[in-house]
């Protein structure tokens, strides 16, 4: 990776003005490195797929989707195809409504359009003009948007660690909340707590979110449905369409499109 790419944001955190914008673009396969930004960040790529991860938990990211991350909290981008990325780095104090927690939300028409636009303003535009009303109609768009659950949040106990950990390199494991307690020893009760007091998910709920996202994952390398089916733990491909669909009102063929 250049230096350009590790230090063009600088720039853009220095300014004076609440909001501003950059664009960037990385090759397939290509990641970040760990690092954060002073400002949270709205993160959106008009083409390919990111893939987000935190201390806090991991996210996957369509060009239909954006994710935005707190301020100082330290991440690293791996891209899934070419990624054009257009980000918009805005100072907390811009609003008192703008989201208060990592999380990925839908990208309407009109925000994409807007971000587009915004990249091409300079981080010192001028106050009281075109650009800066722009930007903050940028901030008013943002204010509507609906969170969607693509977030898979890590736990903070080691044990849970340990469990999710596992769980993500082979989504396809079948072991139950017993079973594992047992693996620990620690009661099941104890498991199941911790799970809804660390993540604010079930056991069970978990362990689909995170097949969800290894599927995403694979579908957007260009993986086929059955083999994404298979490689989750289902036994058909239709079984794990139907799942699919009742977690994203649409079939995995779709989602990207």
């Amino acid at each position: 990776m250049s230096d350009d790419r590790t230090t063009r944001h600088l720039a853009f955190h220095d300014t004076g003005r609440a909001v501003v914008a950059m664009e960037i673009d990385y090759p397939d396969g290509s990641d970040t490195g760990w690092h954060a930004h002073p400002r949270a960040q709205l993160l959106y790529a008009i083409q390919g797929v990111m893939i987000v991860r935190s201390q806090a938990g991991s996210w996957v990211v369509p060009p239909n989707r954006a994710v935005w991350l707190a301020g100082g909290l330290e991440h690293e981008v791996r891209m899934c195809g070419d990624v054009k990325i257009r980000t918009v780095f805005i100072d907390p104090t811009a609003s008192a409504t703008l989201p208060t927690g990592n999380c990925v939300i839908a990208v309407s028409p009109l925000l994409r359009e807007l971000i587009v636009a915004a990249v091409a303003i300079p981080p010192d535009y001028p106050p009281g003009g075109r650009d800066e009303r722009l930007m903050q109609l940028l901030l008013d768009e943002l204010k509507l948007l609906d969170v969607l659950p693509l977030h898979l949040p890590m736990p903070t106990d080691l044990r849970l660690r340990a469990i999710c950990r596992h769980l993500i390199a082979h989504p396809e494991n079948e072991e139950t909340a017993q079973d594992w307690a047992r693996r620990l020893g620690i009661t099941p009760k104890t498991v199941h707590r911790l799970f809804a007091s660390q993540t604010g998910l079930t056991f069970g709920q978990w362990r689909q979110q995170a097949c969800l996202l290894f599927a995403l994952e694979r579908l957007a390398a260009g993986a086929r449905i059955i083999d994404v089916a298979y490689d989750s733990g289902y036994a058909s491909q239709s079984a794990f369409t139907a799942m699919f669909r009742r977690h994203f009102g649409l079939p995995p063929s779709e989602f990207y499109r």
